[in-house]
């Protein structure tokens, strides 16, 4: 079987990077880590394993349009079937988006729709939610708002503090995004439109 060939935006430590890495998935080909910031731990951790990596600096571009088009020629170089945003602090034009329709997905330490945007674990604890979680989803124009491909539930305790409730559903990030790529990797995954269908079945449907 044809190997997926991955690409990886991160900004930050790079903790779902290195579940991915950890899988040792043997249907994906991991071509490029691209950081926006140079010093980012993710980026000299993979640099580390030998893997390939790349800095393209949001603070040497005047604004964000080019920042993404410098961006999107790096990726275009390496023509990848998915690119994968782990913890990747930039909001993307409409246009770059628009580009890597059905290929750019992200995690989200939400239960989508609820609680887009940062500091989700602070804003659940302060709405006394019951529930929390991740998500993984495609990436459209709306921030947070992409179709939903896989989710994960975490409980809210009572003595929860911020952190153990980060801990906690960090822990399903580490599994359901390399779930989510190598789902991809096999071909089950698929956006018609702006719905998901895993194997031949609407994400409706799996749910039902």
């Amino acid at each position: 079987m044809k190997k997926l060939k991955l690409i990886v935006l991160i900004s930050g430590r790079g903790s779902n990077l290195k579940a991915i890495v950890e899988q040792a998935d043997p249907l994906i080909d991991l071509q490029l880590v691209i950081s926006n910031r140079p010093q980012a731990e993710g980026l000299i951790w993979a640099h580390q394993k030998g893997i390939p990596t790349a800095v393209i600096d949001h603070s040497q571009y005047p604004n964000r349009d080019t920042f993404d088009q410098a961006l999107q020629t790096k990726i275009d170089h390496c023509q990848p079937d998915l690119i994968a945003l782990a913890g990747f602090m930039r909001i993307l034009s409409p246009q770059f988006v628009s580009h890597y329709r059905g290929r750019l997905i992200n995690i989200h330490p939400s239960l989508l729709p609820a609680f887009k945007g940062l500091h989700t674990h602070q804003r659940v604890l302060e709405a006394k939610q019951r529930e929390h979680g991740a998500t993984v989803h495609f990436v459209t124009e709306e921030l947070d708002g992409g179709p939903i491909i896989l989710q994960a539930k975490v409980p809210v305790l009572p003595e929860d503090t911020e952190e153990q409730l980060a801990t906690r559903v960090l822990q399903q990030e580490h599994r359901i995004y390399p779930q989510a790529i190598h789902w991809f990797a096999e071909g089950k995954i698929q956006l018609r439109g702006n719905q998901v269908w895993i194997a031949n079945q609407s994400i409706t449907s799996l749910s039902s």
